[in-house]
This record gives structure tokens, C-alpha cells and sequence, in this order.
């Protein structure tokens, strides 16, 4: 599947921010805590939650669409040993059925997560933290799944290696059987959103919003009926934001979190951009801005996402001067660059986490890789600004992440047809 794109056009209008997919997919592996029936608000119909639902189906679960994005999810009957490993290879987010998993069952068996080719990616922070907590695992090498069981000794503490979103999460969910305190844990809004979640499902959240979390063992029963909705997409808000300044279009983004985007919002300012903010819209002028070249440096949060790096790459192509790109988290984050030198582009890769970006940049249509779900993503903002046809392969990857996006831009008068 590809992307047809025929670019150089400003656009105009409002675009809304779909559900977090990453938050959406967490809280759907936290359903499986519980047989009582849980609806979701807000959820992204995107392809890993299509996917993750899959891999609980496989398991016995059974759930609804009750609206466009609103979904009812029973998991009374789970069998563990009936998982689908084919569909848990294709997605990275399965990693996160470990926790509830072992929460519920005691044990879990699971092959080595998939996802996007962004680096090495082990799961290696996973692990040393379920040993940490008391959980013994074990490679099955004939049949290519982990092993998981709870030993004897349970651990009321756990300091994890790195700040980790989904080790974080896993470790929330883990700890919802005896209690744990997790150090050193990661504080986006997506893990804050599943600790809610947490506490609708019964069970005591300490810390939200720190980097010290305690969860404890559910108190009494739980309710008859769970709601909840997820949170806007903040990935999503930042990509959109940046397009608009990109294309040098005027585009009013509705739905977001300022707060979650402040650091995004600081750079795109200090570039240039002219943006206005009001209560949950943010309104990009990208025509009336005057882009210039920043170093733009991925941190965890609250910095600039590293899923955000790449559109601000994109961007700093058509900034006056050197643009210095610096993400620290993953090596493999800068494929793309190859991929927008094609189109006329002068950047140099200096290692695997820098890169120098030269603009103001002419960009010429061509045919390009998507490479990985938010490199995808980015190849569609520069090819909306090139000149002439773009193609974009695979565009399956970026649905992964990104609802209709061809039908969403199209809305706003991009030329983008699927083929």
C-alpha cells in the first residue's frame, strides 16, 4: 500500500487530535485485570490496537465497537496458554500483556515483541525489572517465547534501568497482585492516563506524575461497570503542528493538552513558528511565520518526544541556517534523513544521534520508504511540501499509528490518495 501525494499546496481548516495510541494500547492490556466489562472512550482506530485486540481475542476475550471510537472489551474467560505469538510479533506495544498477565494468572509466555526498526530496542529494562520484582523467566529457544512465573521471593521495591514508558506501565500492572514501588519510573501523560485507569479498576495509585509510583493490591470489589476515556494524542497534536508550519498553512488543531506539549510549543516559537493557544485548540499560522534553524534535542518527557524528532527534521528544512538534530534515545531515529536527501535535501549524519540539517530547502517530489511508523508520518509532511509527486511505500506502517490520515488531510486540502 502507498501514499500518492502531489504537494506545494497550502492548506486550510480544523483537524481534530485522535485518542493516544499510547495509551490506548496499555489500558487495553490493563482490561485484562479484570472479568468485569470495561468501555473505553476515545479509542485511536488505528492498526496496533486492531492488532493488540486480536492478541486478546486469541486469549478468549471478546469486545464491541459501540460507536467510531468507543469500544467494550469482556475478558470473564482467559486462557493465557491460547495466545496468539504471530500477532504478538508484530507489534511492540505486546510487551505490555506481561504485567496483567502475571497480575492475574501467575505466569505468561510471550514471543519477543515486533514494532518499528527504530534502533535497538531490547527488553532488557522489562526483564531485569520482573526479576527485580520477584518474577522468574526463562527463553524458550525451540519455540521463541519467554517464560514468566512469580517465585517465592516477591519484592517490594524495584528501581528501574532507564526511565521506560512501557516498563513502567508493565511494572504498574504487575504490581497491582501484591504492591510495588516503582523508582525511577517514567511520568508521560499516557503513563499517568493507565495509573487512572488503575484506579477505576479498584486498585491505589501513588505518585502520579513523579517519578516515584507505588501501586497497591485491590481493596474490596470492583465496580459492576468501568468507563473510561483516553487521552488526546499528543504525538499526534505535535505532528499536525508541525505540518502546518511546514506547508506554510493556517490549521487549528482541537482536542489537545497545552500542558503536555510545552516543550514542543517552546521550540516551535523559538524556530518561528506563529501559533496561538486557547484552552484545547491550538491554531498554527504557518504562513505568517518566519522559520529559522534550532537545535532540536529529544528528551524523555517533559522534553521534546523522540516520536516528534523527525517532523521537526522535516521542518528545520525549511528554516534559514544549520539545524542541529540530537535524539538520545534511539540510533535508529534518523533513517529518514537518507530518505528526505532524496528530495533535494543538504544534511549530514554526524553518528547515530546527530544530524545537521541545512535549509531553506527547495523539496523535490520522489519515491521513499515509510521505514517505520513515525518516519512515515514525516515523509508525508515533506512530501506535502515538495514540489511535484510524491510516493510513499508502505503506507500501513504510519496507519499503525495515525487514524485516516490520508482522509483527515484531505479534509484540509491536501492532494493525497491511497493506492
Amino acid at each position: 500500500m502507498k501514499f500518492v501525494i502531489n504537494g506545494g499546496k497550502k492548506l486550510e481548516g480544523t483537524i481534530r487530535v485522535s485518542g493516544a495510541k499510547n495509551a490506548a494500547t496499555p489500558i487495553i492490556a490493563a482490561t485484562l485485570l479484570t472479568d468485569t466489562p470495561v468501555t473505553l472512550e476515545n479509542i485511536p482506530r488505528i492498526g496496533d490496537v486492531e492488532t493488540l485486540l486480536q492478541i486478546l481475542k486469541s486469549m478468549g476475550s471478546t469486545y464491541e465497537w459501540l460507536g467510531e471510537h468507543t469500544l467494550r472489551i469482556v475478558n470473564a474467560n482467559i486462557n493465557p496458554d491460547n495466545i496468539d505469538q504471530h500477532l504478538v510479533r508484530k507489534i511492540r506495544s505486546s510487551i505490555l500483556l506481561v504485567g496483567p498477565l502475571l497480575s492475574r494468572f501467575g505466569k505468561a509466555k510471550l514471543s519477543f515483541p515486533g514494532g518499528c526498526h527504530i534502533g535497538a530496542r531490547p527488553i532488557d529494562t522489562h526483564l531485569m525489572a520482573l526479576r527485580d520484582a520477584g518474577v522468574e523467566y526463562a527463553f524458550n529457544q525451540e519455540d521463541g517465547y519467554y517464560e514468566f512465573h512469580f517465585s517465592e521471593s516477591e519484592q517490594d521495591t524495584i528501581l528501574l534501568q532507564e526511565f521506560s514508558v512501557t516498563a513502567t506501565e508493565n511494572m504498574l500492572m504487575l504490581g497491582t497482585k501484591h504492591g510495588l514501588t516503582i523508582r525511577l519510573a517514567a511520568l508521560e501523560p499516557h503513563v499517568s492516563d493507565t495509573a487512572i485507569f488503575l484506579t477505576k479498576l479498584g486498585y491505589e495509585v501513588q505518585g502520579m506524575g513523579t517519578h516515584t509510583l507505588r501501586v497497591l493490591p485491590l481493596q474490596g470489589k470492583q465496580a459492576s461497570e468501568i468507563r473510561h476515556r483516553i487521552i488526546p494524542d499528543d504525538i499526534e497534536a505535535g505532528t499536525f503542528a508541525i505540518l502546518a508550519a511546514a506547508t506554510r498553512s493556517t490549521i487549528t488543531i482541537e482536542g489537545i493538552v497545552p500542558e503536555s506539549l510545552d516543550a514542543v510549543l517552546i521550540k516551535l516559537r523559538q524556530m518561528g513558528v506563529v501559533l496561538d493557544v486557547e484552552k484545547d485548540r491550538l491554531t498554527v499560522r504557518g504562513s505568517e511565520s518566519n522559520l529559522k534553524a534550532a537545535k532540536i534535542d529529544a528528551r524523555i518527557y517533559p522534553g521534546i518526544p523522540s516520536d516528534l524528532q523527525a517532523p521537526f527534521g522535516v521542518l528545520a528544512t525549511q528554516a534559514e541556517g544549520t539545524s542541529v538534530i540530537f535524539d538520545t534515545l534511539y540510533e535508529g531515529r534518523l533513517q529518514y534523513i537518507g530518505e528526505l536527501k532524496k528530495m533535494g535535501v543538504e544534511a549530514t549524519i554526524l553518528d547515530p544521534h546527530r544530524a545537521l540539517v541545512h535549509g531553506p530547502a527547495v523539496l523535490h517530489g520522489t519515491t521513499m520508504q515509510s521505514l517505520d511508523l513515525r518516519a512515515g508520518a514525516t515523509l508525508v509532511i515533506a512530501a506535502l511540501v515538495a514540489r511535484e509527486e510524491s510516493i510513499i511505500e508502505e503506507a500501513e506502517q504510519i496507519d499503525r499509528g495515525y487514524e485516516k490520515l490520508d482522509e483527515r488531510l484531505r479534509a484540509l486540502g491536501a492532494d493525497i490518495v491511497r493506492d
